[in-house]
């Protein structure tokens, strides 16, 4: 059985139609902290990074969820998940009915966290678990969003560090929400912040540009990237920039008030020079040049006008999938932690 999830609908509020139970449930307990996982097929490294988050949340004063969001994986990693679960009484798993995105995976492990704070890395131990209590310090001491900023990108080849930098640079002056520059999804956010982005209603989510968004008391620690433990990342240079567009549509309008003044400009500029190859014409009796001033102008105020219908119906595109409505994902099986109870209700 299936559920459809809407991202402004209440969910989880106890078992629902698609959770499943595993053997020997204990009595449900209040839960300090959750981590989410968003994954695809990273069989390998699940057991190290399970023992991991086990042993930097060891000393937390309180219990704390594994809530790993299984986006689709087509290799074994919902076997090896099911496996912790049946060992471990914190572990959660969804698993979506199909590859959906990470940004979506995201957002299914928000909805679903049940603890007080939540805390956001990536499965290939990238994002080192070591630093969880670091982060719950600085969230005990009045931060609702803790950032993890990267020192340096080493792990990464200079043309995407390049290609990083110069994104952020780019969307950073044409939104009007300021989003930090290596600053990925490794963070912690406070249950208000997690509650804030909960009501946020879009489908087309760029949760880097959300988190900046929703405001709220932030600090950034500094981390240095850890190298990755097992297979190989799933981001194609052609994803990368999709996902890049995808954030400078969702955060700005520049784009199209850009195309405005440019057609603006190119409009007094063709009136400029008609007025200019008149006197000429009349004044001192030059012939005008015909043919090849005239392929040039039809070139550039054809590109122009194509490069501007292509930014509308970036816009035009992101306004239809938002029209249909359909949900963000869609949970094949959920498997609730044992050790606690339902998700804290809005304004807890």
């Amino acid at each position: 059985m299936t559920i459809s999830v809407d991202p402004s609908e209440a969910w989880l509020q106890g078992p629902g139609p698609t959770a499943r139970t595993l053997p020997g449930e204990q009595a449900a307990q209040p839960c300090l902290l959750s981590v989410v996982i968003p994954l695809l097929n990273e069989q390998d490294v699940l057991p190290a990074l399970h023992a991991r988050l086990k042993a930097a949340t060891a000393a937390l004063e309180g219990p704390v969820e594994l809530l790993f969001v299984d986006d689709g994986s087509t290799d074994h990693s919902a076997a090896v998940l099911l496996g912790l679960a049946a060992q471990d009484p914190q572990v959660s798993l969804i698993r979506f009915s199909r590859n959906f995105g990470k940004e979506q995976a995201m957002s299914a492990g928000l909805m679903a966290a049940r603890g007080q704070a939540v805390v956001v890395l990536d499965a290939d131990l990238q994002h080192p678990p070591e630093h969880i209590p670091e982060m719950v310090a600085a969230w005990r001491a009045g931060a609702d969003i803790v950032n993890m900023k990267r020192r340096s990108r080493h792990d990464e080849t200079w043309v995407k560090r390049r290609a990083a930098r110069a994104f952020y640079r780019l969307i950073n002056s044409l939104s009007d929400t300021p989003i930090p520059a290596d600053i990925g999804d490794f963070r912690l956010l406070s249950r208000r912040a997690v509650q804030a982005l909960n009501r946020l209603p879009e489908r087309n989510r760029f949760m880097k540009g959300l988190f900046a968004w929703i405001g709220f008391p932030q600090t950034t620690l500094e981390y240095d990237v850890a190298e990755r433990v097992a297979g190989a990342t799933k981001w194609s240079p052609r994803q990368l920039t999709r996902f890049a567009v995808e954030g400078i549509t969702a955060f700005s309008i520049q784009p199209l008030k850009f195309a405005t003044k440019l057609g603006l400009l190119t409009a007094l500029f063709a009136v400029g020079l008609g007025v200019f190859y008149l006197v000429r014409a009349l004044i001192l009796g030059d012939p005008v040049p015909g043919f090849p001033t005239l392929i040039v102008v039809i070139l550039m105020l054809g590109g122009m006008q194509l490069m501007a219908i292509g930014l509308l119906g970036e816009y035009l595109g992101r306004l239809w999938l938002e029209s249909k409505q359909r949900p963000l994902y869609i949970v094949q099986d959920y498997w609730p932690a044992r050790q606690f109870g339902p998700p804290p209700q809005e304004g807890s």
